[in-house]
């Protein structure tokens, strides 16, 4: 298991990994923030970038927020 604290920012140009925000990694988000957009596109990110299905990646705080953990099961 992964436990991943990120400062997300949607809206970006790209989706991408973006260096640090504090102790939180940056992650830019393309998509916007708008009825869960985001928040379905990092989870298709990050699965992407760990190579596990998007059931393994779960948001498990911060929903409505920009300061997020996210937790990957790896199989």
């Amino acid at each position: 298991m992964v436990v991943l604290e990120l400062h997300v920012q949607p809206g970006a140009k790209r989706t991408e990994f973006a260096g640090k925000h504090g102790e939180r990694i940056k992650v830019r988000l393309a998509a916007p923030a708008h009825e869960g957009r985001a928040n379905d596109a990092l989870v298709e990110f990050l699965a992407d970038h760990y190579r596990v299905p998007r059931r393994n990646v779960t948001i498990a705080s911060g929903a409505h927020s920009r300061a997020k953990r996210v937790i990957i099961e790896r199989p």
